[in-house]
């Protein structure tokens, strides 16, 4: 959805929580919480997210002309497409001008298609060409709330969520929508059924699910075993609630994390602090929760900064970090692999523009190492690993069975030399990015420049 302060709290008062929050005991174990009684889709254990803004993506802003790059985006090593909202879009309660198009998350209709993107035919087209590439699909999925002229609004007014005063509540500050009702027991089931509806019309495999902390839990845990019975969905909620994982969402976000970087960066964190929050993280999610890592996305972009505004010369260790920390499931938003310097502007036509894709290579090392290293899947080991100086390297290892994978971050502006002498480190590895092949060990001294770093399979 679009930034608001408002939508999601919890980002602001967990960053609270974690700046006052003293460095727990590194979690070697992975200690966590019960894990969900939901069942991952096998697939999805060692994928990463694209996410797709259809219409920044091109001039022509099109299904079919997004086709067209299925075949370079699986070089590069996606897996998971997720595509912000393919509905149309609402016009009562918009800024209204000759330029504005909307925004994608205000739902006019559930079962069609914005006509600003193709046909309902083009998108079927693409599912099965991007599912014969090895792709899978998910979509933006609005349930909180539609456009007020939604014909919802005049031929089911019971869908909607009302105030003390019977007028219905508009969520937040967002003028073009209206708030649904999930007292209401004919709203919940029309919804699991839209929702089948594109399972089973369109053959996409999941959800991502807008603002998902706003619809009551028992609603998702409802609606997705429901889902589950016509195809094990992958689904993904824009919230960072653990009980969003209890009620059946395979990935949550990762806002506090995120926070944390770029406190990072600012010189506001020390990284004992940004260690308390990822342990926190670990101990407060279940053990077989994904979460959604990332330095940008449609919100952050185009609210917040580009991910250069924000993290300056740490954007490149930061997404090493995100593409390789333990639960996760990585996310590259459109363009940065090109890489996209700018702000994309929500609600007007701001194509991205493309040249030579000169981050793509960057990109296809951490994605084609995830896919065929099992200790970079989600459920794979995590350990923070002592070095010479823990105030500025923030290193890791991630494990399974006999693989290792170990990154090794400089988190600060100075160049730094140091040893880590940690054994589950030591062996014979290669450095992804460099292709050299180092024996490492007790001896070995380390020497990085201000944000690089260095990751090492064995």
């Amino acid at each position: 959805m679009r930034f608001s302060r408002l939508i999601c709290p919890i980002i602001f008062s967990s960053i609270f929580y974690f700046s006052c929050t003293p460095r727990l005991a590194p979690l070697a174990n992975n200690e966590g919480a019960a894990a969900s009684s939901f069942v991952h889709p096998t697939w999805s254990e060692q994928s990463n997210i694209y996410e797709v803004n259809l219409r920044q993506y091109s001039k022509a802003g099109t299904i079919k002309e997004f086709e067209k790059s299925l075949p370079r985006l699986r070089e590069m090593g996606v897996d998971i497409l997720w595509f912000m909202p393919l509905t149309p879009i609402g016009v009562e309660g918009r800024k209204m001008d000759e330029t504005e198009l909307g925004s994608y998350y205000a739902v006019k209709n559930y079962k069609e298609i914005n006509p600003e993107f193709g046909t309902m035919d083009d998108w079927k087209e693409l599912v099965q060409h991007a599912h014969r590439l090895g792709f899978k699909v998910i979509t933006d999925w609005v349930a909180n709330h539609s456009s007020p002229d939604n014909p919802w609004m005049k031929n089911h007014p019971n869908f909607y969520a009302k105030d003390a005063s019977g007028k219905i509540i508009i969520p937040f500050d967002w003028t073009d929508t209206r708030k649904l009702n999930y007292g209401d027991r004919e709203l919940r089931d029309t919804m699991i059924e839209v929702m089948k509806y594109w399972l089973n019309t369109t053959g996409i495999d999941g959800f991502r699910c807008d603002v998902a902390g706003e619809v009551p839990g028992d609603f998702w845990k409802e609606c997705i075993t429901e889902l589950k019975k016509i195809k094990n969905v992958f689904m993904l909620a824009e919230g960072e609630s653990p009980e969003l994982n209890y009620n059946g969402f395979d990935a949550t976000y990762t806002w506090s994390v995120m926070v944390a970087m770029q406190n990072v960066y600012e010189g506001k964190f020390r990284l004992s602090q940004f260690d308390s929050v990822l342990n926190h993280n670990i101990q407060v999610y279940p053990k077989n929760a994904y979460r959604m890592y990332f330095t940008t996305n449609h919100d952050e972009n185009s609210w917040n900064g580009t991910e250069f505004e924000k993290y300056g010369d740490a954007n490149k260790a930061l997404a090493v970090f995100s593409q390789t920390m333990y639960q996760s499931i990585p996310l590259i938003y459109s363009g940065q692999e090109e890489p996209n310097k700018k702000r994309l502007k929500f609600f007007v036509k701001d194509p991205i523009n493309w040249g030579k894709y000169e981050r793509a290579p960057f990109y296809y090392k951490l994605l084609h190492l995830r896919n065929s290293n099992v200790a970079l899947s989600a459920d794979a080991s995590y350990k923070r690993l002592a070095t010479g100086n823990d105030d500025a390297i923030f290193s890791y290892i991630r494990q399974k069975g006999k693989k290792r994978v170990t990154v090794v971050l400089n988190l600060s502006d100075q160049p730094q030399q140091f040893t880590i002498k940690e054994k589950e480190m030591y062996g014979n590895a290669t450095e992804i990015f460099t292709g050299a092949k180092e024996k490492l060990g007790e001896m070995t001294v380390y020497s990085l420049s201000p944000w690089e770093y260095r990751v090492y399979e064995y």
